[in-house]
């Protein structure tokens, strides 16, 4: 908002009374702000869109009871900004081609995974990158859950992570939260053949304005974010091609509940 309207941070900071670096940390989310601080800047920024204006403000209202904030210090920020990206969301679509679904995982499964880090995470660490994962889960039990579609490839449904007993359970899982009404789950078959991006995950989270949509990346290194319109566009294109091609519900259903028997 203050980069579209031309203004510097100094500017920003003889509004609110504040030094430029706690603007700064404002804008980077490391430091909370207040709905009338917010007024106060869209105001001289002369920002016109004011569903934009109370989205925005919605989210500084609850921001110092996010439960996410308790890992502050403790776990990558990365892992933060995805917990408060799905909590704010209005509709969460993703792919996943090696993985189940963060939101969909089981502890034994998300252990497994972590426990696979190079260099090697200490089994404190891994402990509490699962309990913060499950945590994670709640925006699909909270009142007004968010909405779910979740595509998975085939072969992330067959990749034994934890061993044949880990993945039963967590296929079984999957099947049951499926269920949901909340949740859509869609299986691409290896039949299906090529399809697009990296093979890397990806996150679109719908928020309670378009321009607050945010689509996160999982790298080898941590998550990326990206909510420039180009990119919008272009994750858009991909969630519809997995929609498009991947088997229905009840077909997914089917098919993992197939691979689960295979176990």
């Amino acid at each position: 908002m203050r980069l579209a309207a031309g203004r510097t941070t100094e500017y920003a900071a003889g509004l609110l009374g504040l030094d430029r670096t706690k603007v700064s940390n404002m804008e980077s989310g490391v430091r909370a702000i207040s709905p009338e601080r917010i007024r106060i800047l869209a105001s001289n920024y002369e920002c016109a869109d004011e569903r934009y204006v109370e989205a925005l403000v919605a989210m500084a209202d609850v921001g110092k009871r996010g439960w996410w904030q308790q890992y502050r210090g403790s776990l990558p920020q990365g892992l933060l900004d995805v917990a408060e990206l799905e909590w704010f969301a209005t509709l969460l679509r993703s792919y996943q081609t090696v993985h189940v679904p963060g939101l969909l995982q089981l502890g034994e499964y998300a252990r497994a995974i972590f426990a696979a880090a190079l260099p090697p995470l200490p089994d404190s660490e891994v402990e509490l990158r699962v309990v913060q994962r499950l945590r994670r889960q709640q925006v699909l039990d909270r009142d007004g859950p968010v909405e779910y579609v979740a595509y998975v490839h085939e072969w992330a449904l067959r990749m034994q992570f934890g061993g044949r007993r880990v993945m039963r359970e967590q296929l079984h899982h999957l099947c049951q939260v499926s269920e949901r009404d909340n949740v859509e789950l869609r299986v691409l078959p290896v039949e299906a053949g090529a399809f697009p991006g990296a093979g890397h995950a990806v996150l679109y989270a719908h928020g309670p304005v378009p321009r607050l949509d945010t689509v996160q990346l999982d790298s080898a290194h941590g998550g990326e974010f990206t909510h420039s319109e180009a990119q919008l566009a272009k994750y858009q294109i991909h969630m519809d091609w997995w929609q498009d091609h991947t088997l229905s519900p009840q077909g997914s259903r089917d098919l993992i509940h197939s691979i689960a028997r295979q176990l």
